[in-house]
């Protein structure tokens, strides 16, 4: 029977862990963990995605400083903002929500971000100290699925892994964080020939295609398993003529592979919630750092 690689409730049983690492040393620091996530601009997506950092916030404990910015902010707007957060001894983490605004460069802003307080991972040195191996805050989804891996004991070291997608949110420090564990990882991307040919030789396949169901069951290699990174909206129409019904789905054809790999992530309810904990994880292992409290969460970050 294919293994259901549950990210909720993994995401859970962590958030408990959290929250009573917060209940036990907030009188030690004088404050609970704070967390800001910028927010420019409207995208419905990105609206829904905030909202439920926060809600996962408030579950915890920890404190909100969340800034919603104006579309037409501009960069030296947000760099301000960055770095008053930056300064702000009351937050641990910081997030700038992407995409941005065309108008916005993405690389400028993230530069400014503190280094120590960047708990997605994207500043340039902690994508440096990811290639070096060295401890720093780790990006969200990669270390949430290192997570659920571990959680779900699925062994990666020898293993053959390959990763569909480079980019830097998660392709990219993916596969190193798989190397890092002693995998050997192959990359593919949409220029790749051959991919079927690649990705069933994979005993780990990672999907982060941003292509809904775009991987099915001539890609898998019987027993497998396969991590599906994306989530999609997909309206179908019930019957001619009547309403259509909204459903959600990933990059992988999960109806297909199901019975033919080993362990797969289903979505929703998979890698999703896996991304927000970690965020969690990243800003309460900050606040333990600047508050000189007891490291107690290295068994969590890859």
């Amino acid at each position: 029977m294919t293994l259901k690689l549950d990210g909720k409730k993994l995401a859970s049983e962590i958030e408990e862990r959290l929250g009573s690492e917060i209940r036990t040393h907030s009188g030690l620091a004088k404050r609970p963990p704070g967390l800001a996530v910028i927010r420019v601009g409207d995208d419905p997506a990105s609206k829904v995605y905030v909202s439920n950092k926060e809600k996962a916030c408030n579950r915890i404990g920890i404190e909100n400083f969340g800034e919603h910015l104006n579309a037409k902010s501009t960069e030296s707007e947000i760099i301000q903002k960055i770095n008053l957060l930056n300064n702000d001894e009351k937050v641990d983490g910081i997030l700038l929500q992407l995409p941005l605004p065309k108008h916005i460069n993405e690389k400028s802003l993230l530069a400014h971000l503190s280094p120590e307080k960047d708990v997605d991972g994207l500043h340039s040195l902690n994508l440096g100290r990811l290639v070096k191996n060295e401890p720093g805050p780790r990006s969200c989804t990669p270390a949430g699925i290192m997570a659920l891996l571990k959680a779900n004991k699925v062994s990666i070291e020898g293993k053959n892994v390959v990763v569909i997608g480079r980019s830097v949110l998660v392709g990219k420090p993916m596969s190193l964080m798989l190397q890092a564990a002693n995998a050997t990882v192959t990359m593919a991307h949409s220029h790749t020939e051959n991919l079927s040919v690649l990705t069933k030789q994979a005993d780990i396949l990672v999907v982060a295609t941003g292509c809904a169901q775009m991987i099915g069951a001539r890609h898998v290699k019987p027993g497998g398993v396969v991590i599906d990174v994306g989530i999609h909206r997909i309206e179908k129409e019930l019957s001619k003529g009547s309403a259509k019904k909204a459903t959600l789905c990933g990059d992988v054809r999960s109806e297909e592979v199901a019975s033919i790999v080993s362990a797969l992530t289903p979505v929703p309810g998979g890698v999703g919630p896996m991304t927000v904990t970690m965020l969690l994880v990243n800003t309460v292992n900050s606040w333990q750092q600047h508050c000189n409290l007891p490291f107690s969460l290295k068994d969590l970050l890859p």
